[in-house]
């Protein structure tokens, strides 16, 4: 069988993101961007950048313990979709030094992020690994 004939094509983007709150601002925009190119409607795009900010929050954060040394974003877009996955990809956490918390905007126990992203998406999963890094895939279809 060919591509033609039944193989979906999708485009693959990878951002490596060092765990500063400051660069959330910078994947929004990024994702924003792709999903304005992949032909998504303005509030499509809306809240999937609103999305993409809460899910980098929630990778981003370990409480107390620091902000990620690193986090990924894989972003796929496919013609019908676009799947986007934030993952901790840190061996390690780094003290903010201004406060005992890491960010004024970190999630904490109970936050709204989870529903939130629930509700601006078609499909959301948070899963951990042994060492306790999360990994948020969400799905937004056309």
């Amino acid at each position: 069988m060919t591509e033609k004939e039944g193989a979906k094509m999708s485009d693959i983007l990878k951002f490596s993101i060092p765990g500063k709150p400051e660069y959330i601002q910078m994947v929004r925009l990024a994702i924003a961007s792709i999903a304005g190119k992949a032909n998504f409607n303005v509030d499509d795009v809306e809240d999937i950048k609103e999305a993409v900010s809460e899910a980098c929050k929630i990778v981003c954060c370990h409480g107390c313990l620091g902000l990620s040394e690193r986090y990924e974003i894989v972003c796929e877009v496919e013609d019908d979709k676009i799947t986007i996955t934030a993952s901790d990809a840190c061996t390690g956490n780094k003290r903010h030094e201004q406060e005992k918390r890491c960010c004024n905007s970190c999630p904490d126990e109970g936050s709204l992020a989870m529903p939130v992203m629930e509700a601006l998406m078609n499909s959301v999963s948070l899963e951990f690994d042994a060492g306790k890094n999360k990994k948020i895939k969400m799905v937004k279809h056309k």
